[in-house]
């Protein structure tokens, strides 16, 4: 099949079908004998795979590792779950960074007098001392 059929069966566009192909991600089977790119069945499913892995956080790299792991014969699945877990982890510490930015967000917020003029919001003060911190 061509590039256009597995972006159409995969539900993207060709452009994420090639930039996949240069991070190694999904690659051809051959070649027309016009030059076109011919895909097999696996580079549909492929796609969806690194599609649905991204949508629940996984990196390109990751998602790399993870298919990596899928065609090593020696992998158990215990692999592929610590690779899960050192997700959630990494998705937890997001959670409480953004938790941070909220809370300071929330203070920087409250401290401002909406009738004051620009050059004294406390919001744009804050964000200029040296030593601001979340």
């Amino acid at each position: 099949m061509t590039i256009g059929v597995v972006a159409k069966l995969s539900e993207v566009n060709i452009q994420t079908i090639r930039f996949y192909e240069r991070k190694g991600l999904v690659l051809p089977e051959a070649r027309s004998d016009s030059g076109y790119r011919q895909y097999t069945e696996d580079a549909v499913r492929r796609v969806r795979f690194i599609k649905h892995a991204q949508e629940i956080g996984f990196s390109l790299r990751e998602i790399s590792e993870l298919l990596a792991l899928r065609i090593d014969d020696a992998t158990t699945c215990a692999s592929v779950r610590n690779k899960a877990e050192e997700k959630i982890a990494d998705v937890e510490d997001k959670i409480r960074k953004l938790e941070q930015i909220r809370g300071a967000l929330n203070g920087l917020v409250a401290q401002c007098d909406i009738g004051k003029p620009v050059s004294d919001c406390p919001i744009l003060e804050a964000l200029d001392e040296v030593d601001f911190a979340l």
